[in-house]
């Protein structure tokens, strides 16, 4: 996600005529407020890809790439969609590497860099497209007047060389709905016409409370804003350990786009958050439900692929140094989550 001044050019204005900027880079390290609270700025890029007639950004197969970091999660549940939906013919992806680096000579500012080739960091690769460094570049390709951060995921238009959008909920709802002729998964619908209003009541807490409250608790600078955080997110945590006691999925006996994106934020709590974001006042692990819940859906077929835990890893330990210093990565806990679950308890 990111917060931008952005003065649009046509689209399709070639690259060359799009200058590139002299402004001060920032990153989400940066968005604490004097109250030492960390705020999250909104994305920018808001355009959508639709089936309409008449839309600019049109669905057709080959036309779209998708710039994702496995370590993201915003970036990880786009690409969750992507497999669940069977875009993968449809849609490229590319990831960068894990752990930020300088990304402009003379400038300070740390973010995603892409390999210099295919075998410098496992699971990671140069920028196919363009042949850019950095996540950045692709930021001063799109827009002549950028300000903000430099983030994933990226959904590129090839034909218009462009950013289509930078906001992940946006993203999966044109994977979700808006590629069902050419997905191998069509007619998988994770956002449902009579589980909508269900669905963005669940996000809404979810997001608040859980994927972005592990930030607000590990960002936080002073106590307060910490406490108040650890408490939020406990709170909502045990009340999805009561709801997954009693029906399989945050809403329901279908799995939709509520369950995914708190999925992203639980792959990462043990090995992650409850570590470098001091969120240790209980392990995803001794929340039976919860724990099984998410073996369950790292288990749905594609999951797994996207999830990388060595590039998880190797970013939240070794791209935050005002947090952890040294970059050191604990070797624990290894959780399989390959493992049996009993989820399937509840389709009986």
């Amino acid at each position: 996600m990111s917060s931008v001044v952005r003065l649009s050019l046509p689209l399709g204005t070639p690259r060359l005529l799009r200058p590139s900027l002299c402004t001060m880079a920032r990153t989400a390290v940066d968005e604490i407020e004097k109250s030492g609270a960390f705020v999250r700025s909104p994305s920018t890029f808001r355009n959508f890809i639709s089936r309409d007639q008449g839309s600019t950004f049109l669905p057709e197969s080959g036309r779209y790439h998708l710039y994702i970091s496995y370590a993201c999660p915003w970036a990880s549940r786009c690409l969750s969609f992507m497999k669940i939906k069977g875009l993968d013919k449809a849609i490229s992806f590319t990831s960068v590497k894990p752990k930020w680096e300088r990304t402009k000579e003379g400038d300070a500012h740390m973010g995603w860099v892409f390999s210099a080739s295919d075998t410098e960091e496992p699971g990671a690769e140069p920028d196919p497209l363009n042949g850019v460094k950095t996540i950045r570049d692709l930021y001063d390709l799109a827009s002549a007047n950028y300000s903000g951060k430099y983030t994933v995921p990226v959904l590129w238009d090839k034909k218009l060389e462009t950013i289509v959008s930078n906001e992940s909920a946006e993203i999966i709802r044109m994977f979700n709905s808006e590629f069902n002729d050419i997905a191998e998964n069509g007619d998988l619908d994770l956002y449902p016409q009579h589980l909508r209003a269900q669905v963005d009541e669940v996000n809404e807490w979810i997001y608040n409370r859980i994927n972005n409250g592990v930030y607000r608790c590990g960002f936080a600078t002073k106590q307060e804003p910490y406490d108040q955080a650890i408490d939020k997110l406990y709170e909502a945590l045990d009340k999805c350990e009561e709801i997954l006691a009693k029906q399989r999925y945050l809403c329901g006996s279908s799995l939709t786009e509520a369950d995914i994106r708190l999925f992203v934020t639980l792959i990462r709590f043990d090995e992650v958050y409850a570590v470098h974001f001091k969120c240790n006042k209980k392990l995803l692990r001794e929340y039976p439900n919860l724990f099984n819940y998410t073996k369950e859906i790292f288990q749905i077929p594609g999951m797994s692929s996207t999830v990388n835990m060595d590039h998880i890893k190797k970013h939240y330990y070794g791209s935050h140094p005002s947090i952890n210093p040294y970059g050191i990565i604990p070797q624990g806990p290894n959780i399989d989550y390959s493992a049996p679950h009993d989820r399937e308890r509840f389709s009986l």
